[in-house]
């Protein structure tokens, strides 16, 4: 594991990039992250849905939602979480919700 900043704060994420401890995160650091990654800033209302339906799913349910889960409940389509998280939504929107990888992703 790998200590760095975030927000100016220190966190530790793994090998991947990914926060391992998800309640450090903030709002804060999202955006960081989003830029850090490739994800245009700043955020809009769209990405902050799918930012916060991932954390809601990974703290009932232990997990992220795949891509198919997230454009059916999420309200964000399939097209448009591509558009917003051009590198792979469910991996790339988890990152920056501050949630370990979703099952499934690669």
């Amino acid at each position: 594991m790998t200590i760095t900043q975030l927000a100016g704060k220190p966190v530790e994420v793994n090998d991947e990039g990914f926060l391992v401890d998800p309640t450090e995160w903030t709002e804060d650091m999202a955006t960081e992250l989003a830029d850090l990654h490739g994800v245009d800033t700043p955020l809009t209302d769209r990405h902050w849905v799918v930012i916060n339906y991932m954390r809601k799913e990974y703290f009932e349910n232990g997990t992220g939602a795949t891509v198919r889960k997230l454009g059916k409940a999420s309200g964000v389509n399939t097209k448009e979480l591509f558009q917003l998280f051009p590198k792979g939504p469910a991996k790339l929107s988890a990152m920056i919700a501050g949630i370990p990888k979703p099952k499934g992703c690669i």
